[in-house]
């Protein structure tokens, strides 16, 4: 697990929730406190779409919606004059998007020993800081894959240029 304080906040926010950086993630849970306390469930609810519609969307094999779906009622959220006291966002990454990393990693795990690569963003305090998580379907001491996707996600935040300081 790497923890990571972001230090220009007003830059990070400004990329996570008007620009499609962070689009490729799924969002499984976004809890934004302001005025009132607002909880988003980012599981896909297939009652709402016709089976075409997730089709078109690719969102049959996908048990949360993508952030680019839920980014603009975030940032509805989140702007104005006011910061929120706080918030968090859990992200994952797609099943497909899994699957290519664990193979890019020549990593030793399969896609059925993981449940996901997780990014979690929390503001609090007037700080946000990002940490990072690996949850897995079966017990493992090996912490080679969690180390390979934090240098992972150092490559994405630096090719972003996003400053950041380890916690």
């Amino acid at each position: 697990m790497l923890a990571l304080k972001l230090t220009e906040v007003k830059d990070f926010m400004n990329k996570l929730l008007r620009s499609e950086t962070f689009d490729h993630f799924l969002l499984q849970e976004a809890v934004i406190a302001s005025a009132a306390n607002y909880v988003i469930d980012g599981r896909v609810n297939k009652e709402y779409f016709t089976s075409e519609e997730l089709e078109e969307a690719h969102l049959t094999d996908f048990p949360f919606l993508p952030f680019s779906m839920l980014r603009g009622n975030c940032f509805d959220l989140i702007k104005g004059k006011k910061t929120p006291s706080s918030f968090r966002f859990v992200f994952l990454l797609s099943p497909e998007n899994q699957k290519k990393t664990l193979e890019s990693l020549h990593s030793s795990f399969t896609e059925k020993d993981i449940r996901g690569f997780f990014l979690n963003l929390k503001y609090q305090n007037q700080a946000l800081t990002l940490t990072t998580g690996v949850s897995y379907q079966i017990f493992s001491m090996d912490k080679s894959l969690e180390n390979e996707w934090d240098k992972l996600v150092i490559r994405f935040l630096k090719q972003q240029n996003f400053a950041f300081e380890e916690m």
